[in-house]
């Protein structure tokens, strides 16, 4: 399918970009995108809580009371779970949430998603652009000239570039990246996503191996 190309104006710059139906038109398969969604948040887990059980806790190993005879259950140690300040049942340990999936559903995952931004009408796709110098309100501009105001946007360049990267920096619904950077989660969490002409062979390529 073919897509006009504008400029950071909004306007049509008069030429179009290939986006191949291998890659930006396939039928979207969702339980690849859930699963590489899932992955991502996983992965963004830090797996550091802990929680002292019963044998970590400090504290005297008397017995606090007589077996038999009070009236009461019995207890043995004032480190029982029961008591306030002993240990805690079967709390968390450090541990790992990461998941491990095929580089393959991975990629299909990723044209699933650019599939569907296409197909919902979510995709822009303009010219390649750059600042002179890191300037916020320059971002701003763009941003409102393609209609993105208040929506989250990601940008993806065809290489990195720190000045358009600083100007969107402080932006809370803007993200700017490289086409070797992009993620299932990332696309679909935006609202517009908005490719520049040198990003989309590089996507093609990294998503056809």
């Amino acid at each position: 399918m073919e897509v006009k190309v504008l400029d950071i104006t909004g306007k049509d710059t008069g030429r179009k970009v290939e986006l191949l139906d291998s890659v930006f038109g396939i039928e979207p398969n969702k339980h690849a995108v859930y699963l590489d969604v899932k992955q991502y948040l996983a992965n963004q887990r830090q797996g550091t809580s802990k929680a002292k059980e019963r044998a970590e806790i400090a504290g005297s190993t008397r017995k606090i009371k007589k077996q038999k005879g009070t009236g009461t259950a019995r207890a043995g140690s004032i480190k029982n779970p029961l008591f306030r300040g002993g240990g805690r049942v079967f709390g968390p340990r450090p541990r790992s949430f990461s998941l491990k999936l095929n580089k393959s559903l991975k990629r299909l995952a990723r044209k699933s998603a650019l599939s569907i931004m296409v197909k919902d009408s979510n995709l822009i796709v303009v010219e390649n652009f750059n600042f002179e110098t890191p300037n916020t309100k320059n971002f701003i501009n763009v941003m409102n000239a393609l209609g993105l105001e208040n929506k989250k946007s990601l940008f993806v360049l065809g290489e990195s570039n720190k000045n358009v990267y600083l100007s969107s920096r402080n932006l809370e619904k803007a993200t700017v990246l490289t086409n070797s950077e992009l993620s299932t989660y990332g696309i679909l969490n935006a609202g517009k996503v908005v490719l520049t002409e040198g990003s989309v062979a590089g996507i093609v390529e990294n998503l056809s191996k």
